[in-house]
């Protein structure tokens, strides 16, 4: 081939190889931005005193949060709960045994070598108890006390050198102060809930003693009993016990009495509580003239059991309670408190308005014989109850 027909050729073939050379290199990328689901707002800053209480909480709850422990219980079915059972049928299988029931609260260690809080109910007729450590410990709790009038337990558990929470003062916690309660609530672990006191005064039970519990909109779920209600101050000012049925309120223990209870616990495994005998109400403004009462105070005595201690002290019906060991009462709660905290066998002071004429009468406390297991919780009365009669 001649040197132009080469040419010609290699000419002919240059936009066949260009063609190629195109056609093997990639496509450059697309510049459409993403689809984008969500709108971000810019960042903005959060005022300084939010922040400031923001970290705070945040730092009262985990610092609070190594105390509180998980209470898992055991109990075996009463058979009188159980439907009746149909005979069996020749060549049927026996049924499976009764699966027992299980239950969970929370509670709180108070001492470094293993004692811990909870509620009554939720240990009691427990066949096995199970702490679970907020480090994820888990040791086999022993019931060393129970009383289930204000429904409070002391539990003890194998360990040694336990972060504990502090005890505070009831006595000086408000209404309308922020308060934090701690729990595992629905089996949840370590939760935390953020609410006021919204009223001090309310009895958990009928058969409660007339001391000031604690009410809060801090929510108090199933499985929050026994759990800390913590102050500001990061301290505990009580434990939490029951929510309301609505579950928009709940109640507190006050550590006050908790503290007041705990060496009874500890030495006796119950609470000997004082009782007098008697069947009380409170004074109206219409009923004051009719006891000769110039304004109405003190409390009335309905009714007196007989062979009780206010029967052998020399109580009698319309007699009106107006001093304990020279200490005035308002109404019936007064009375409740101070004679179910007094110790059994200590002889009080009455002041006792009879018939227009006030007598003192002495009277020595005797031990309240109240029912052996936990009662499911009941209403909040309205005004303060009498005491409850003794068991038949």
């Amino acid at each position: 081939m001649s040197y132009r027909a080469s040419a010609v050729v290699l000419v002919s073939l240059i936009p066949l190889l260009a063609g190629v050379a195109t056609a093997q290199q990639p496509a450059p990328a697309s510049t459409a931005p993403p689809v984008q689901y969500w709108t971000e707002t810019p960042a903005a800053p959060v005022p300084p005193d939010i922040q400031r209480l923001n970290d705070f909480m945040n730092g009262l709850a985990e610092r609070m949060k190594p105390a509180l422990v998980q209470v898992r219980v055991r109990r075996m079915i009463d058979p009188s709960d159980l439907p009746e059972q149909q005979p069996r049928t020749p060549g049927q299988p026996p049924s499976p045994p009764d699966e027992p029931r299980r239950a969970s609260g929370s509670g709180f260690i108070i001492r470094q070598d293993g004692y811990l809080v909870t509620n009554a109910h939720v240990v009691d007729d427990a066949e096995q108890i199970q702490v679970k450590l907020s480090d994820g410990r888990r040791f086999a709790g022993r019931l060393v006390g129970l009383d289930n009038r204000v429904d409070l337990a002391l539990v003890k558990i194998d360990a040694t050198g336990l972060p504990v929470a502090a005890l505070g003062d009831s006595n000086k916690l408000r209404v309308g102060e922020f308060v934090l309660a701690l729990g595992h609530p629905f089996g949840l672990e370590q939760t935390v809930s953020f609410g006021i006191v919204s009223r001090k005064g309310a009895p958990l039970e009928v058969a409660a003693p007339g001391f000031d519990f604690i009410q809060t909109d801090a929510a108090v779920n199933p499985g929050n009993s026994g759990g800390p209600l913590i102050s500001m101050a990061g301290e505990v000012v009580g434990v939490n016990s029951m929510a309301a049925r609505n579950g928009s309120i709940g109640f507190a223990i006050p550590i006050n009495l908790v503290k007041g209870l705990l060496p009874q616990l500890a030495e006796k495994g119950r609470v000997e509580w004082g009782w007098l005998g008697v069947t009380i109400a409170e004074i109206g403004e219409d009923e004051a003239p009719k006891y000769g009462l110039a304004e109405p105070r003190g409390v009335l005595i309905r009714n007196v059991v007989v062979g009780q201690p206010a029967d052998k002290g020399g109580v009698k019906a319309n007699d009106v309670i107006l001093g304990v060991d020279g200490a005035s009462l308002e109404g019936p709660r007064d009375l409740q408190r101070i004679i179910s905290s007094t110790p059994v066998g200590r002889t009080v002071k009455l002041k006792v308005w009879r018939e227009g004429k006030p007598t003192e009468l002495d009277v020595t406390v005797g031990a309240y014989q109240g029912p052996s297991r936990v009662t499911p919780p009941r209403r909040v009365p309205e005004r303060a109850p009498a005491e409850p009669e003794p068991p038949k």
